[in-house]
């Protein structure tokens, strides 16, 4: 049975819109998608993020990239937790990016948080990405 990687797709928007000097992406719309965006944004790795409906059912997320001196803010982004094999963190292991300069995001029984977050809250969860 195939199945289809949604956040890994995302996170390639992301990272091939910003390299190719793109202004904005958009994608179908999914509360993953949008947990993602937000952490993202608060992070300062994106300026925003909106969710638009084009008729009944039919959600997107349109993301606003942001540059730096002509540079997109996202360095690098690379999925973590795949399918095909899930990896999870108690709080005390989850991975730091670059020694605390990116940011891990982890889908958790508390929603969807970013690795200080986690740790703060003391939960584990799955991985999903690490973006610095």
């Amino acid at each position: 049975m195939a199945s289809h990687d949604t956040i890994g797709d995302f996170l390639t928007l992301l990272r091939n819109a910003s390299i190719a000097g793109q202004a904005s992406c958009s994608s179908r719309f999914s509360k993953l998608k949008a947990g993602v965006a937000s952490i993202l944004k608060d992070e300062g790795y994106i300026q925003d993020f909106g969710i638009r409906e084009e008729g009944p059912g039919h959600k997107y997320i349109d993301i606003a990239l942001k540059y730096v001196g002509g540079q997109p803010a996202i360095v690098g982004i690379e999925r973590f937790s795949k399918p095909g094999r899930r990896l999870y963190s108690g709080y005390e292991e989850i991975p730091k990016v670059l020694g605390g300069l990116g940011v891990s995001i982890l889908t958790t029984s508390k929603g969807i948080l970013k690795d200080r977050d986690a740790r703060r809250a003391k939960v584990g969860g799955e991985v999903i990405c690490k973006v610095w």
